[in-house]
């Protein structure tokens, strides 16, 4: 079976493919057209899906037949239509519970950054404008006692909301498609609706997988419900917020502050106003950066696509109806 690789991945994934009998292919620059990417899916068996620039929709089926499984190197899968996969009997993997404990560690690393003005004030020492002490400029405020709001209480955000609990002792509510027991039984956490989530929470902060029905579904009349000292975490997708309503708000003081490891687009236009702001923080999607969770994310890959090869069911599979339909 031959799989295409579209970038680089650490080496524990591909020597597993190797290892496996499987012919593997990685091109030799990254920053793949439209056009030579659909060409090397057109010659392979198998894809190793790594980033979200390329949508695998029914267009992408209806021109690459020969696909027969995709793994995506990451957790979330909105850029692929799963119904249409599912119809054609393609198994999807994702990589879920190995990057949990890292991009819930951004997620904090965000919110303790935005309570205290972090990046502003790094960038004012960078600046040479350290200035005389002030004892009224660019407070922070202290989370200890807070709300934090979590919607989805998966894997990522049942970490985010342990590390908040324990660290600053937060009370913690969520909204779910489903309720969490176990959250509710170690953490306390108690289910909300999304009008209590967004109307009592001091922080809140998205973990949950993005569908197109979600876009913007942080907008002004949101942002407006929220508490004035409430700050607005996204380590998820960016499609989640309206980063124009996001900026009024902010500025209008509707909301305390934003914290952001994705953007809408992405990546953020380095004149986004948003960058300007003293109670913004913004990193280049890095959730997921550290060598344990992406050398993770390469063995699970791989594990999804030689499972398939050897005529199994894939172990980490985000349409597990294939197997049943």
């Amino acid at each position: 079976m031959k799989v295409f690789v579209n970038k680089r991945i650490p080496e524990t994934g591909i020597h597993m493919l190797k290892e496996a009998g499987l012919e593997v292919f990685i091109p030799e620059h990254e920053n793949l057209s439209h056009d030579e990417w659909l060409s090397y899916c057109q010659s392979h068996d198998a894809i190793l899906s790594v980033g979200g620039e390329f949508k695998y929709d029914q267009d992408f089926f209806d021109q690459c037949p020969n696909i027969k499984t995709i793994a995506l190197y990451s957790v979330g899968f909105d850029h692929v239509d799963i119904k249409e996969a599912t119809r054609r009997k393609i198994p999807v993997g994702n990589t879920p519970d190995v990057l949990s404990k890292a991009t819930s560690d951004v997620a904090f690393l965000l919110m303790q950054s935005v309570a205290r003005r972090a990046s502003y004030n790094f960038q004012k020492v960078k600046d040479g404008n350290w200035g005389d002490f002030d004892p009224l400029h660019a407070l922070g405020q202290e989370l200890y006692g807070k709300t934090l709001g979590v919607l989805g209480l998966g894997r990522i955000g049942f970490e985010m909301a342990e590390k908040s609990q324990k660290a600053f002792d937060m009370k913690i509510i969520y909204y779910n498609r489903h309720q969490n027991e176990e959250a509710e039984k170690e953490l306390g956490a108690t289910y909300v609706s999304f009008e209590e989530l967004i109307q009592q929470s001091d922080v809140l902060s998205i973990h949950a997988n993005f569908t197109p029905e979600q876009k913007d579904l942080f907008n002004a009349p949101v942002f407006e419900k929220m508490k004035d000292n409430a700050i607005f975490i996204n380590t998820a997708r960016g499609g989640f917020q309206n980063e124009k309503d996001l900026y009024e708000a902010l500025v209008s003081k509707q909301i305390w502050g934003a914290g952001l490891d994705v953007t809408n687009p992405e990546p953020m236009s380095k004149h986004s106003p948003l960058l300007e702001l003293s109670n913004v923080c913004v990193l280049p999607h890095i959730g997921s950066a550290t060598l344990e969770a992406r050398t993770g994310m390469a063995r699970i890959a791989a594990e999804n696509i030689i499972a398939f090869s050897k005529g199994k069911k894939i172990p980490y599979c985000t349409n597990p109806e294939v197997y049943t339909e």
